[in-house]
């Protein structure tokens, strides 16, 4: 079983930042591809962003690339969503999710397996 808890969620005015973090528990912490996905009210859920085991590698729905810029602290056991320039269409609730397979990195939320309870992020025009 991993828990996994988002903070850092706000109000923010358009063209601000935020930083989001997820801490997650367990020791295998390494192990784990990690993204961020979002949903909007009356949207699906969509993908965000995704990183590798180790953190060399990343990967960025075309909606954020250049603005928002993941990452992580293995030794934390956290993962960072830093959003910078965010507009009005940003606005969502952010959850991070764990992969504990052994498998690529994934775009689809089916793949992963265990989910934060999310972040509200409100970006104000």
């Amino acid at each position: 079983q991993v828990q996994l808890v988002e903070s850092g969620g706000g109000l923010v005015q358009a063209g601000g930042s935020l930083r989001l973090s997820c801490a997650a528990s367990g020791r295998a912490f390494s192990t784990y591809v990690m993204a961020w996905f979002r949903q909007a009210p009356g949207k699906e859920r969509e993908f965000v962003a995704a990183i590798s085991r180790s953190g060399g590698t990343t990967y960025y729905a075309d909606f954020v690339k250049g603005r928002f810029t993941i990452s992580r602290d293995n030794a934390k056991n956290t993962v960072y969503l830093q959003m910078k320039s965010l507009r009005p269409e940003d606005t969502a609730v952010y959850y991070c999710a764990a992969d504990l397979g052994l498998g690529p990195v994934w775009r689809s939320s089916t793949e992963y397996d265990y989910w934060g309870q999310g972040t509200q992020v409100t970006v104000s025009s």
